[in-house]
């Protein structure tokens, strides 16, 4: 059988990967996939770069279009990053009748919509399982595994940066600065790290997920985002005093109002598996209505972890090349015109648990002013911890743990207690969520 020509858009660290992987396991992909998978043309900037990787085995051009364009090609990869160049080349090569594999996030949360309606027109595949938490094969688990389940919700873990910070910061009391500064030296955090710690990087991936989980449009602007780089190592330290570890999760939930679409760092029990996931390490939660609660854990990034996921996406494109375009798996797993117009919900009108921590004269009164303003929001304290005054200080340190209300309430409340005499500075605010399996 003929031989399916794949070109390649970048060979930085995952297109290099995705070569060695397709190369070294050539035979076992073969006998998965029931033909040759080969790497037939290969655009770089570096042409002699390139020419080294593909050691005569490929064509090797600077013009990503060529490769785009070219009627050899099968399945264009691209792997060059950015929503502007890399835009244009995906849908040319669609509309050149190729099939895209692309681990490409940004691209797919901003322009997802045109460009699976692209494909979908001209019926070829744009597959993405690289695009969401490296090698965790957690696109086909959505779109197939569990398409039998009503999904419920979806946490995660799903940036590895920030997780090494907070992991640090945890384990050994360093603070973000330094934390960052470590994260940069060993090569998991950019020179700007902002896409990682502001939490946009982990908003576009939870953006196709939820896409996937229920239904719905790519919806990257309504994605609420926070990051951690406002985290303190008090903060972390008080958490786990209490039981609780911080973690910046991805939060995408089913409720009766509508869609929650939310990243933020995030308090949850310390005895949750999820929880206890470190360093660069990814772990995404999914709760089905049949199956429970499941969760997918491993490597989020990396060349060849990355790479696993992109030539799994190349040995089933492959399976999927002759077969007719109206049965094959949709690429947000519900029939393009069976796609749901539910609402992504304000950040105002979404319901979770708080922890409060704010600086007080010690003296007495201050906390019946701050439950009394609390009570009379509707808002009931599931745990408070009062520290001990530093000598010679004349302020300590109170930590509440509310139950579930709605988000602007407790701003509300933040903005009545703020206001208080005996409160000094801002009050700090981060989200719980408990992750039960029910």
């Amino acid at each position: 059988m003929k031989a399916i020509n794949v070109g390649l858009l970048g060979i930085g660290t995952v297109g290099s990967g995705t070569f060695k992987v397709l190369s070294r396991n050539a035979e076992e992909i073969t006998r998965r996939a029931g033909r040759e998978i080969r790497i037939a043309m290969i655009a770089d900037r570096d042409i002699e770069k390139a020419k080294k990787l593909a050691g005569g085995s490929a064509i090797v051009t600077d013009d990503a279009f060529k490769v785009a364009s070219s009627p050899d090609i099968d399945i264009v990869v691209e792997l060059i990053g950015g929503t502007t160049v890399a835009r244009q080349l995906v849908l040319e090569a669609i509309k050149n009748g190729k099939h895209v594999v692309t681990a490409n996030k940004a691209l797919l949360a901003l322009y997802g919509n045109e460009i699976f309606a692209a494909a979908q027109k001209a019926g070829v595949i744009v597959a993405f399982e690289a695009a969401v938490a490296g090698g965790i094969p957690i696109i086909k688990a959505l779109r197939e595994g569990l398409t039998a389940n009503r999904i419920e919700w979806i946490a995660g873990i799903i940036n590895g940066t920030s997780n090494y910070i907070l992991s640090e910061m945890r384990e050994k009391g360093a603070s973000f600065a330094d934390a960052l500064k470590d994260a940069q030296a060993l090569g998991y955090a950019e020179l700007d790290p902002t896409f990682d710690i502001e939490g946009i990087d982990a908003a576009h991936k939870l953006t196709l997920m939820a896409s996937i989980a229920f239904g719905i449009p790519t919806q990257f602007d309504k994605a609420y985002t926070e990051g951690i780089s406002k985290l303190t190592r008090e903060d972390i330290t008080y958490a786990e005093e209490l039981g609780y570890r911080i973690k910046l999760l991805g939060i995408t939930k089913r409720t009766e109002k509508g869609i929650e679409l939310r990243v933020h760092p995030t308090l949850i029990p310390a005895k949750r598996l999820i929880a206890n996931v470190e360093g660069v390490m990814n772990a995404i939660l999914v709760k089905g209505d049949a199956v429970g609660a499941t969760m997918y854990y491993g490597a989020g990034a990396g060349s060849e972890p990355t790479a696993s996921a992109v030539v799994a996406d190349l040995v089933d494109v492959t399976r999927m090349h002759t077969s007719d375009p109206e049965h094959r798996v949709p690429h947000l797993a519900f029939q393009p015109d069976a796609m749901s117009d539910v609402a992504i919900l304000p950040m105002s009108e979404v319901e979770t648990a708080y922890y409060l921590r704010m600086r007080a004269f010690d003296k007495p009164g201050v906390l019946a002013d701050v439950t009394r303003i609390l009570a009379d929001l509707g808002i009931s304290i599931d745990a408070m911890v009062q520290k001990e005054p530093i000598e010679g200080e004349e302020h300590v340190d109170i930590i509440m743990l509310t139950h579930r209300t709605l988000e602007k309430h407790i701003d509300c409340a933040i903005s009545k207690i703020e206001a208080l005499a005996v409160i000094s500075g801002s009050v700090k605010k981060i989200r719980l969520e408990e992750l039960n399996r029910n």
